[in-house]
């Protein structure tokens, strides 16, 4: 199977999977792994592995599934399971609870939501999107207690403004990516500053309707919390003396700084040891580990290390659906990337090529939605666009700084069940898939439209 066919298999396939998670109650990682497998098999992917005329070997289905499996722990798992360990300890010792007090005293209790968005903003630009939202769930977690506004909500604001940096804002690798391939690599600055600028009318989009569908959507985290009905000084109260500003915040901030020295390392080109150590430190799995190093730490000066245990054994517990169901959606991503459907959109690109700054936009947001990763969808693009770029008139410094954003406007539209990033919103956030689509995938889809709308916008003065 190929061409249009191979893509009616893939929104059939999509809705297939919805009806099962969502009508049929089965497991989500059940339904995915289900429909990734027929449609595989419908896409033509061989049954074992195939050696052609060429010598290339073809995967076959078994190990396409392994290999996207395999793939997702790599890039993800341990980043997760290191993440909820911190978080399990920030709120054990009421850290989280120490740090949601600070944000409240620089932000205002008023506009929590607006508080947790652009903090996700800040920490998304030199961090991943997946790590930044575990880092900073437990502070989200302690926000919704403790000014008893919508878990959705906060949830929503938190993902959309990780997203926005994490597209738009070098360092992170898409971004940067696409502007190298795109010939703009010598013109980082400027690209940061229009992610900047992009960011804002992205920002303000998913602020509201992350404002309004908290109030339509009501997660097993909004249930909880009003069945239990605990003051937050109650809260406060069982756990005696908070501990400080500083011990509360090292585990967050002390990876943060890494992951941004382990960026900063790699766009500034640097060599040797400092490099190589910069570079190790900066890498999530590394940075998070010197975290949970501090969370022990900050245990111990609580008097509570001996539930340090029963903590990483309640944690890994946790962890565990979300682990899986987040490596199910890496199958589907993987199955899609090997079928040939991605080679047949990109081949017929030259069709969207007519309609000038909105043909990125568009290609990347078709890529992004067929195969599920916002980088894998920013640098594909870029590769097409780059030889595109005199004809489509957008070959001047600021315009192709600009086409970096269509890129990433498009790169971010939409998340649905292929991107490992929807499963750890939705998990994390005490969300069912049926309500992920209705928060992060709708949410993405407006973040992206409205960033475009930004990009066009500027296009008309550079």
């Amino acid at each position: 199977m190929s061409g249009i066919a191979l893509i009616i298999a893939f929104v059939i396939a999509i809705v297939v999977m919805i009806l099962a998670i969502s009508r049929l109650k089965i497991h989500p990682f059940l339904s995915i792994m289900t429909v990734s497998l027929l449609l595989g098999l419908a896409a033509g992917i061989p049954l074992v592995n195939v050696t052609g005329k060429d010598g290339v070997v073809v995967q076959g289905i078994a190990n396409v599934i392994g290999a996207g499996f395999s793939g997702t722990f790599t890039s993800i798992g341990i980043v997760i399971i290191l993440g909820a360990l911190i978080g399990t300890v920030l709120e054990a010792t009421g850290a989280a609870f120490k740090l949601a007090d600070m944000v409240i005293k620089l932000v205002s209790h008023k506009r929590p939501v607006l508080a947790i968005q652009l903090m996700g903003w800040v920490v998304s630009i030199p961090v991943f999107c997946d790590s930044g939202f575990v880092i900073l769930d437990p502070i989200r977690k302690a926000l919704v207690k403790r000014t008893k506004v919508s878990s959705v909500a906060m949830t929503v604001a938190l993902s959309t403004g990780l997203y926005a940096s994490h597209v738009f804002i070098p360092p992170t690798p898409g971004p940067i990516a696409a502007a190298n391939t795109l010939g703009a690599g010598n013109n980082l600055l400027l690209v940061m500053g229009l992610g900047v600028l992009v960011s804002i009318p992205a920002l303000i989009g998913a602020f509201f309707y992350a404002s309004y569908i908290g109030k339509k959507v009501k997660s097993a985290e909004d249930t909880e919390n009003s069945e239990t009905a605990k003051s937050y000084e109650e809260i406060v109260a069982s756990y005696g003396k908070l501990p400080g500003g500083f011990i509360s915040l090292a585990p967050i901030i002390v990876p943060i700084l890494l992951m941004a020295l382990g960026s900063i390392a790699s766009m500034a080109k640097w060599q040797g040891a400092i490099f190589q150590v910069s570079s190790f430190l900066g890498t999530p799995i590394i940075a998070l580990a010197v975290g949970v190093i501090f969370a022990v730490i900050q245990l111990a000066a609580a008097g509570k290390t001996e539930k340090f245990y029963v903590i990483t054994n309640e944690t890994l517990k946790v962890v565990g659906p979300i682990l899986f169901i987040t490596a199910a959606g890496g199958v589907l991503g993987r199955v899609i990337a090997v079928s040939g459907m991605v080679s047949y959109i990109t081949s017929n690109s030259a069709i969207l090529a007519s309609v000038g700054i909105f043909f990125p936009f568009l290609l990347s947001a078709i890529l992004k939605s067929a195969q599920g990763s916002s980088t894998v969808a920013l640098t594909t693009t870029a590769g097409i666009v780059a030889p595109l770029l005199a004809g489509l008139g957008l070959d001047s410094p600021a315009r192709t700084a600009l086409t970096v954003m269509a890129i990433g406007a498009g790169a971010m539209t939409v998340s649905h069940a292929n991107d490992s990033y929807f499963w750890v919103v939705t998990n994390f956030g005490g969300m069912t898939p049926e309500q992920g689509y209705r928060t992060q995938t709708t949410v993405t889809l407006i973040e992206g439209v409205c960033a475009m709308a930004g990009v066009f916008i500027l296009s008309l003065f550079l």
